[in-house]
């Protein structure tokens, strides 16, 4: 049987488009991994097996050329890499597996809402009792004391996320961040951690993976830990939100304890990472796909550090 997959967005995701090939070919799979992005100037469409050009999403167009595109190339999954597009796919998740062969591996349109609202996904945090950093509601009242953290309420990959030390930066960051949200700064140790759930929302693997440096808000350097206490937590997590597919949870551990961050429910820019060490969510989608039930495990190797670069692609230009 052909398992073909559809990445949307692909952009620069050469690291997944590989994993994704590299997965089928391990385990002897017919897939045609197939690329759809705005640009036909994305890099990865210059890695994948067949490439496809789809209008921005939320365009009228859209789910029309995404359906088409499916049945077409005949998708078994379709798997986004970009937040913008998680709302969309959910709402209109049922329309799609309906009018193809394709799954979306995407979470309901409720846990989508949770994660792309920060201060949805703040109250989610404090309703279930999990830790995160203070939430500076209403600054005239002065109840906080610097350094605070700001950041927009829809923002990603770090835009316009600053340290506010005084009064005066706290003044000007609140009328220059549209739809800024304020916070306690938090001290400690950050993890980006991967999580994989089938699409029952089974937990199949939970990877920290320690920030030693970013770059535009993604992880450039890390090391993967098995760290008891983070790995708990996260599972915690997982069984009350209940996402499924890739999900990337940003933690810090501090002196009181894990504080969460935020939750990208996809595939994080740094997920090849943990794929490398062992915990392969594309090698678990194909099997998944092919009717295989999957047990939690903890089968990658640990203490593995990963330093990321980029490439570049060369072609012959022609207008």
């Amino acid at each position: 049987m052909d398992v073909n997959v559809l990445i949307l967005s692909c952009g620069r995701r050469v690291e997944l488009v590989r994993c994704f090939q590299k997965a089928a070919r391990e385990l002897g799979v017919n897939s045609l991994i197939v690329g759809a992005d705005l640009s036909e100037n994305a890099p990865a469409l210059f890695f994948v097996d067949k490439k496809e050009r789809i209008s921005r999403i939320g365009s009228e167009s859209y789910l029309k050329e995404l359906i088409d595109i499916c049945n077409r190339n005949e998708i078994r999954l379709i798997v986004p890499t970009i937040d913008t597009e998680l709302l969309f796919l959910a709402k209109n998740k049922e329309e799609i597996e309906e009018k193809t062969n394709a799954k979306v591996l995407v979470s309901s349109e409720n846990v989508i809402a949770i994660c792309r609202d920060k201060i949805k996904t703040q109250e989610f945090f404090e309703d279930n009792g999990f830790g995160v950093p203070k939430l500076i509601r209403d600054i005239s009242k002065k109840d906080y004391s610097f350094p605070l953290f700001i950041k927009p309420l829809n923002g990603s990959s770090s835009i316009n996320t600053f340290k506010i030390n005084n009064e005066k930066e706290l003044e000007f960051f609140t009328s220059y961040i549209d739809k800024p949200m304020v916070q306690e700064m938090i001290v400690g140790e950050e993890y980006s951690v991967d999580v994989f759930l089938d699409f029952n929302s089974e937990i199949i693997t939970v990877v920290p993976r320690k920030r030693l440096a970013t770059r535009s808000g993604e992880i450039s350097k890390g090391i993967i830990i098995k760290d008891r206490d983070i790995i708990e937590d996260v599972a915690r997590l997982m069984k009350v939100l209940k996402p499924i597919g890739q999900i990337t949870v940003q933690c810090m551990k501090t002196n009181e304890g894990i504080k969460y961050i935020e939750i990208n429910p996809r595939f994080g820019g740094g997920a090849p990472m943990s794929i490398q060490a062992g915990a392969d969510s594309c090698k678990n989608l194909y099997r998944l796909l092919l009717g295989e039930k999957i047990e939690y495990n903890e089968n990658y190797k640990e203490n593995l550090l990963f330093m990321r670069f980029d490439d570049a692609v060369m072609v012959e230009y022609n207008d």
